[in-house]
């Protein structure tokens, strides 16, 4: 019989000596949009981490920065100085994919194409572009993914509902939204569940909210459980049984240009954020989306 310490020494081995785990490839291909308009909801922190350890299991992955701020590039360690080949670029033809993506420090199966300063004046470009709302998915074609081939693309949407979300919900089939285990949790959902639907009424009909992802969870407070219980009710099973919870070492990984699983991979951060990618990977292989 499990007992929880034997549970937590079998969760830290996963972590410390991945090779002793391999996560299954999805049936096909999974481009997955990380979207939540309202910020410091973890949707940077969550799509570098759940990237890292699906790579750290053998899986290919491909990070597309679409935030001006540029912080997943930053915590998966690639280069995005003013300059530096970017997804600006490639969202205005002048670079293909695998021109732009630059291999993380964290692991070889690990890409990303990073966000300079220059994308800050992209949404304003788009706007007088042909076809404005699809460059994204554009650029992510078959032929250009099949250079890199990764199972799976997350792209990290910027904290807003602007044009740049909007390339990126159609660029993509699937959406997976954060949400902070605090008060105000749900605020702003149903604007973000709105604009998802019009997408899907009028550019992506494929798109659908796959996956939702419950973070800094605070045991010690009634609240949490409360946001936890009216999620799950309100969502079903799309949210991931896995609860990220708040921790300080998920806080400051991203300071040293890193993922928690590099950071501290023993810690109950990168543990969970390795169940919650175990989740992504276990549907993907089972049910996947055409």
């Amino acid at each position: 019989m499990w007992t929880p310490i034997a549970e937590e020494a079998a969760r830290a081995t996963r972590v410390l000596h991945p090779e002793s785990l391999q996560l299954p490839r999805p049936r096909h291909r999974r481009v997955i949009t990380v979207a939540n308009q309202k910020g410091g909801v973890g949707k940077t922190t969550s799509t570098v981490n759940l990237a890292a350890a699906l790579a750290l299991h053998g899986l290919r992955v491909l990070v597309i920065d679409l935030d001006p701020q540029g912080n997943a590039s930053t915590a998966l360690g690639v280069e995005h100085r003013s300059g530096t080949p970017s997804v600006y670029e490639v969202l205005i033809g002048e670079l293909s994919l695998a021109d732009a993506a630059a291999v993380s420090s964290q692991s070889d199966k690990l890409y990303c194409v990073p966000a300079t300063i220059d994308l800050a004046g992209a949404e304003i470009e788009l706007v007088s572009m042909v076809a404005r709302e699809s460059r994204l998915k554009e650029a992510l074609s078959s032929e250009a993914l099949d250079e890199i081939q990764p199972d799976y693309v997350f792209i990290d949407c910027p904290p807003s509902l602007g044009l740049l979300t909007v390339n990126a919900m159609v660029a993509a089939k699937e959406v997976l939204i954060p949400i902070q285990c605090e008060y105000y949790a749900l605020e702003g959902l149903g604007q973000l569940l709105r604009n998802i639907e019009l997408v899907q009424a009028h550019l992506n009909p494929t798109l659908s909210v796959s996956t939702i992802l419950l973070t800094m969870y605070d045991g010690r407070t009634k609240l949490a459980d409360q946001v936890t219980s009216e999620v799950r009710g309100h969502f079903g099973d799309t949210v991931l049984r896995t609860v990220i919870p708040r921790s300080v070492k998920v806080s400051e990984a991203p300071g040293y240009g890193q993922t928690v699983l590099a950071y501290d991979p023993g810690s109950r951060g990168a543990m969970s954020y390795l169940d919650a990618a175990r989740e992504i990977a276990e549907y993907g292989a089972e049910k996947g989306t055409e």
